[in-house]
């Protein structure tokens, strides 16, 4: 195959032989620079350019990376610095590659006014795929992945270069010899140096990248250094440091080990010495967290159990000196301590704790134990954002962390297709009344409407200065809702695929919005604590529901329009009077935040024909059935692990999908 390499084609692939590229009609470039064929496209860097596997004609089809830069950008001072980002790039390679766990440059050059960067290709899995396919990390596989890397830190940070975005996906572990290998120096720096973009975003990822480099866009060693214990807490309990910080800030560091129950590794790291190791490394205050590679080594050698100290670790007499003095003599120290009372050491660091699992919640009675065990959709590469059932309930659509959207036969339990486009994770997705068009909502701060048959992206809306959060379809379908993170709605004319009006008044971010069935309201609810509804026909708020002592992060319309549900952190759920604008019941039993609402039609769920039944998700890895004219708990389904993150009904009610944090699983229930 032959990629073609124009960084906005939507399909590159093409087959070889061929002079043009079969979906944008671009001339193809047979061999790049004269010796890289360009064979596949590996990833999209969001407007800035593509990263691609090749093979170099000249060294026996060898594999090799290649990194283009066409940055979607004009003001000229930006466009200057990711020039000059690219270049730096170049350099840190050139100058790093001689340590065998950093890729080396092999070329830098320009053609046809793109630049391109080509390095050695590394054949492995990175860390957040290996996490999702072999599941959390035990405390001995944590100790090996600090005692490989931090050597690694070391090397790069007496050159005077800072990685600035470690994180599990640059991180790759090598195949042949099974050694990490870090890759992707993209955003390193000098140590002199303070890179940040006109905008004053800081270069780095939510919940990898440290206060002072998220604020003051400055990095040192030590802000690598909480990169890598972010990474290590993500390894260990399946969690992205990226969601604790979209819900909490830097707080989340605080209180990292209440996390670990989803993993069954916490009481043994929670008891562990290497707990205090993370504590260090997660520190906000920069001038408490570990200040280089040398200190955390120096107290993990002596905390970790002899048998996991690496063979990277057994240093001849040539290599010691990198380490410095302090931890030479202290390994020497240790090689003593093994040779004279191995047997004492080794039973004393390495004895088993005797542990189990804790049993899960019981149910308030038998009637809500699970009869019938789900079935799962599995495809997705990471966490399962938003689901929604096609109006005939033949078909799930779902949005993932992977940046896809997944379209999936529900008789089969097949994926018929794959929709990609989106330069960041998708928090939203909703299908049309008439089932022809699904509309997605992403960080990348677009919303684009695509074709549920074809696949075919039919446009993108832009708009919103920041990530969408929720979307809905008026019930004529004339109409498209969006919520963002920026504090806004905006409500767009799909006949046109105009914006026709954004409403304001919530003061914090706006996580869900919902359509009334008689198409006159519309309801939202925000980080703020609030619900406002709206009066579609002038734009004006209706009123203002308060209630909840925490953010508001799913609201639903009942079927007949004359009740609102909303789910909130504070782990209750409120029902509400929408013509009078008052709290009409609250809902408790959930463990943890209420994610997602959504009422099962009459008759769906419940023997009784008029009743309607309230389903919600939680962060507790339940979710729940409602009486909603009792209060009374009716069911509990109970996923294995994760969070639920969402939850939809089929439209005859008797269809429960859910998607979440655990295995990047959907699944479905009969209830």
């Amino acid at each position: 195959m032959l990629c073609c390499l124009n960084p906005d084609c939507q399909d590159p692939l093409n087959a070889d032989g061929s002079k043009y590229c079969q979906y944008c009609d671009t001339p193809l470039i047979s061999l790049l620079r004269g010796h890289y064929r360009v064979i596949k496209l590996l990833s999209d860097e969001g407007g800035f350019g593509r990263t691609y596997l090749a093979e170099d004609v000249d060294k026996l089809n060898e594999e090799c990376v290649v990194k283009q830069l066409a940055p979607k950008i004009q003001d000229a001072s930006l466009l200057r610095k990711a020039v000059e980002l690219f270049k730096e790039e170049a350099k840190r390679l050139q100058q790093l590659g001689e340590h065998n766990q950093i890729p080396t440059l092999l070329a830098y050059f320009e053609q046809d006014n793109y630049l391109y960067l080509v390095q050695q290709f590394i054949d492995g899995e990175n860390l957040l795929k290996e996490l999702q396919q072999q599941g959390t990390f035990s405390e001995s596989k944590i100790r090996q992945l600090l005692l490989d890397l931090l050597p690694v830190f070391k090397f790069i940070h007496d050159r005077g270069v800072i990685h600035r975005d470690i994180k599990p996906q640059n991180i790759i572990r090598r195949q042949n010899d099974g050694q990490l290998v870090l890759i992707d120096f993209g955003a390193s720096k000098q140590l002199s140096a303070t890179v940040m973009m006109k905008t004053g975003t800081a270069i780095g990822s939510h919940g990898y990248t440290p206060i002072e480099q998220m604020q003051d866009g400055k990095a040192y060693p030590a802000s690598d250094l909480f990169g890598l214990g972010a990474t290590c807490f993500h390894l260990l309990t399946g969690i992205r440091p990226s969601q604790l910080w979209m819900e909490q800030g830097f707080s989340w560091v605080t209180s990292w080990r209440k996390y670990l129950h989803n993993s069954g590794n916490n009481l043994i790291i929670s008891r562990s010495k290497l707990s205090k190791v993370l504590d260090k490394l997660l520190k906000t205050d920069i001038q408490k967290r570990y200040q280089s590679a040398d200190e955390v080594l120096s107290d993990l050698i002596f905390v970790s159990p002899l048998s996991t100290i690496p063979s990277t670790l057994i240093y001849t007499e040539a290599r010691l000196p990198q380490l410095g003095a302090r931890l030479r003599n202290q390994l020497i120290i240790s090689a003593a301590i093994v040779v004279l009372a191995i047997a004492g050491v080794w039973y004393s660091l390495s004895r088993p704790v005797a542990i189990t699992k804790s049993s899960p919640s019981q149910p308030i009675n038998k009637s809500s134990e699970n009869s019938h065990q789900p079935s799962t959709l599995k495809g997705h590469s990471s966490d399962v954002n938003s689901v929604t059932f096609s109006p005939d309930g033949q078909m799930l659509v779902t949005g993932s962390d992977d940046r896809t959207i997944k379209l999936w036969n529900l008789t089969t339990k097949q994926e018929i297709r794959t929709f990609k486009g989106h330069t960041s994770w998708i928090y939203a997705i909703a299908i049309s009344p008439d089932g022809q068009t699904i509309a997605s909502g992403s960080a990348d701060k677009t919303i684009k409407l695509w074709n549920l048959n074809t696949g075919q992206e039919i446009r993108t809306l832009k708009g919103h200065s920041d990530s969408v959060t929720s979307l809905a379809f008026s019930p004529d379908g004339k109409l498209l809702a969006s919520s963002s993170l920026d504090k806004t709605i905006k409500l767009w004319n799909l006949k046109t695929n105009k914006e026709i009006r954004t409403l304001k008044g919530h003061s914090k971010t706006l996580a869900s919005v919902a359509f009334s069935p008689d198409n006159l309201t519309l309801a939202s609810g925000s980080w703020d604590k609030t619900i406002k509804l709206w009066n579609l026909n002038t734009g004006k708020e209706i009123h203002t529901l308060t209630g909840h002592l925490d953010l508001v992060s799913s609201i639903a319309f009942s079927p007949d329009g004359q009740q609102l549900a909303s789910g909130s952190k504070d782990k209750i759920i409120k029902l509400w009077n929408v013509n009078i604008g008052k709290e009409i019941r609250t809902l408790t039993g959930h463990d943890d935040k209420v994610t997602s609402v959504a009422y099962i039609p009459k008759g769906g769920y419940s023997k009784k024909p008029d009743s309607v039944i309230l389903a919600s998700g939680s962060n507790d890895n339940t979710i729940k059935l409602w009486d909603i004219t009792t209060g009374g708990e009716i069911r509990t389904l109970k996923k294995d692990s994760g969070y639920v993150y969402a939850i939809a009904i089929s439209p005859d009610g008797r269809t429960i999908a859910s998607g979440g944090s655990a295995d990047n699983i959907i699944k479905i229930w009969h209830p």
